[in-house]
């Protein structure tokens, strides 16, 4: 009996560690392979039309806006250079925000770029490329003076816009933290302006109204610390799947090699 005991957790134990090599040999498997960056498929599949239509809202500046005959900004130039790294050349349909998602499904562009945040609620019909900007919310404070986050701002003074995104944090924060003087404003020029001056201490707006007033004020030394996410991304249709990774791979190549970050600089 004691032998046959012996020779079943011999063969449990050799089960076991059977299924355990199995296991990590997948999990080896699957890191190498999505880990490799693939070839794309050829252009004429990716983009039927032989070329890269991107739906654009051009009413968000400094993202995108229309001229009597021409569109410029930060998604512009990203669209030009996605085309300009997969020698595809590209059109821009300008449409409101509203018809952006439909134009995924009724075929009228291959991808969007218009300052559109990640929702994961479309999960279902939509694919979003890595996020090539965050627009939320930084606190701004004067270099000689910084606060490098939510609890050192416990005694000091917090402009914001009121009704804000950023009036809603910085309540949350005085229900947390030690309490501060609540500064509001009627705009993040103006709370950023109260910092600028000496009024306040620290000023909370989203990224995109401080790298504005800062490109205005370039000779004004700050500290800016991110405090909340808001991640934009080019969406693709979930039917599109080799055009997703086509895009989406261009967009990371972009970003490695500082092209993104150069056109950020540029309008920001």
């Amino acid at each position: 009996m004691v032998t046959r005991a012996r020779s079943l957790n011999f063969f449990v134990i050799f089960v076991a560690l059977t299924l355990w090599a199995w296991g990590l040999s997948g999990v080896i498997f699957w890191i190498r392979w999505n880990s490799v960056t693939r070839p794309n498929a050829p252009i004429k599949e990716l983009f039927p039309y032989g070329e890269i239509r991107i739906g654009v809202d051009a009413s968000y500046p400094p993202f995108a806006v229309a001229t009597s005959d021409d569109l410029y900004g930060i998604d512009i130039d990203i669209g030009k250079a996605v085309g300009k790294r997969l020698n595809v050349p590209v059109r821009f349909i300008n449409m409101g925000y509203d018809g952006l998602y439909d134009s995924l499904k009724a075929d009228q562009a291959d991808i969007l770029i218009s300052a559109l945040t990640i929702d994961y609620s479309r999960s279902g019909d939509v694919l979003y490329t890595v996020a090539y900007f965050n627009g939320g919310q930084v606190l701004v404070t004067d270099n000689q003076h910084p606060l490098a986050n939510m609890n050192e701002i416990s005694g000091h003074t917090l402009a914001f816009e009121f009704g804000s995104d950023a009036n809603l944090t910085a309540r949350a924060w005085l229900r947390r933290i030690a309490p501060f003087q609540l500064m509001p404003y009627e705009t993040p020029n103006i709370a950023l302006d109260s910092v600028r001056l000496g009024d306040s201490d620290a000023a909370l707006v989203d990224s995109t109204s401080a790298g504005l007033y800062l490109r205005q004020h370039p000779d004004w030394r700050v500290q800016e610390v991110q405090v909340t996410d808001l991640l934009y991304a080019i969406a693709v249709s979930t039917k599109r799947g080799n055009t997703w990774a086509a895009v989406n791979n261009a967009l990371k190549s972009l970003i490695d090699d500082r092209t993104i970050a150069a056109i950020l600089k540029h309008w920001l």
